[in-house]
């Protein structure tokens, strides 16, 4: 349990909140698909990122057949498709929690493709038995309307198909930033990868020898989101962050345009943008967070903070994360007074009465979003006490640290 408490005044400072995550897993994933020699510097230093460095070096030093990812599932939807075509056969497992989280449909892929991959407890679900062995590739059809990790796991590894890949695109494509960013990526190392009307194909790729390559990896949007959130919330708080780059490879860099609609200027100037303080600007917020669901809690809570009024939809995988997202942020957000209605997808609520208590506890459900969603209220509510407040190492290891260079305690 962790008390965080607002101080009378607030610091302004400068925050790097580290490497991205998502660009850290596939830079990593694609070096060792590839086999290059590349430097990667400003690495995320979160949990799923460690992890998945620690997996990736067992493969190499063949110690343990057994591979356990705890809650980190990009790493799992990752590794289920390295260790396809790696030759051996591993187990891959993880907690409790990623044991409840399907992962059928890129298993059904892998295996249309020529995969060995054997269900160990139930089906459809890890954990997984895997024997690693040459995949031909070819054309293939898969549900995109489940989860955007499952078509870049197959991305990653498809240069090492004898004959590429045509991926097929079946429905509505949720976060389909996070596709077009490992797309990119893999441009960035020379594959021959296209993305044409619903169809992605990437030809099979042999990389010549070159000489040893350094890239920067940009910071993380989405741990950028609490400080947006901290500096709506505060009265004239100014945040610079760094390392945030305008031409963003990310999904979540969309959140200068979607706090101008509330009350936060953002400044960009060398690869760094500074937060200020404005007037709120709207007593409604409206969003589809179909292409940025890691985004969603901030802003709900946001929003709470605000006493304004929230219809928050796209929210369809937010179900099968670290938690059941919906449904959790509805049980910490009535805690202040207020009533939410939410489907599988949406979540809406009017916070003309919210109740602000020091006594608040917020439950964290083994998500590390939902803690710091919820720090920033701490500004309105003058104290809240955050449950399970390490789970933030999952992504952010460095939150409460930052978090007390503004002045907030962290007890």
């Amino acid at each position: 349990m962790g008390k965080i408490i607002a101080p009378a005044i607030l610091t302004n400072t400068t925050i790097n909140t580290g490497g991205s995550k998502s660009i850290s897993n596939r830079m990593l994933m694609s070096r060792e698909v590839l086999g290059v020699d590349i430097e990667l510097t400003n690495l995320s230093t979160s949990e799923d990122t460690q992890l998945l460095l620690k997996a990736l070096q067992s493969v190499h030093d063949k110690v343990s057949n057994t591979i356990d990812i705890h809650h980190a599932g990009t790493d799992m939807r990752f590794l289920t498709a390295l260790l396809s075509i790696t030759e051996g056969t591993r187990i891959i497992t993880g907690s409790e929690r990623m044991k409840q989280r399907p992962i059928g449909e890129l298993v059904n892929a892998l295996k249309t493709l020529g995969a060995e991959i054997t269900y160990l407890e139930k089906e459809n679900y890890p954990s997984l038995q895997i024997k690693g062995k040459s995949i031909e590739g070819g054309g293939i059809e898969i549900d995109s309307s489940v989860s955007s990790q499952f078509i870049s796991a197959l991305l990653l590894v498809a240069p090492k198909f004898k004959n590429g890949i045509d991926l097929h695109l079946k429905g509505e494509t949720v976060s389909k930033p996070y596709i077009e960013m490992t797309i990119r990526l893999l441009k960035r190392f020379g594959v021959d990868v296209e993305l044409r009307d619903k169809v992605i194909y990437v030809k099979p790729c042999k990389m010549e020898q070159q000489a040893k390559q350094q890239f920067v990896i940009e910071s993380d949007w989405s741990s950028a989101s609490y400080w947006y959130s901290l500096v709506s919330l505060s009265e004239n708080l100014e945040i610079k962050l760094d390392n945030l780059f305008e031409n963003s490879l990310q999904a979540d860099s969309i959140l200068p345009e979607l706090y101008k609609e509330l009350d936060i200027e953002t400044i960009f100037n060398n690869n760094k943008v500074i937060l200020r303080k404005t007037e709120l600007k709207s007593k409604e917020f409206n969003y589809d967070f179909t292409n940025c669901p890691d985004i969603a809690q901030t802003i709900a809570v946001t929003c709470i903070g605000h006493g304004i009024k929230a219809n928050l939809s796209g929210l369809k995988t937010l179900k099968v994360k670290e938690t059941d997202r919906i449904l959790a942020l509805k049980n910490e957000i009535e805690k202040f007074g207020v009533h939410c209605t939410t489907t599988e997808s949406t979540l809406a609520f009017e916070a003309s009465n919210v109740n602000f208590t020091n006594e608040t506890i917020i439950a964290t459900y083994n998500d590390h979003r939902m803690a710091m969603s919820f720090a920033p209220l701490c500004l309105k509510a003058k104290s809240i006490s955050i449950e399970n407040k390490e789970v933030v190492n999952k992504s952010y290891p460095e939150f409460w640290k930052d978090l007390s260079k503004v002045g907030i305690i962290v007890s």
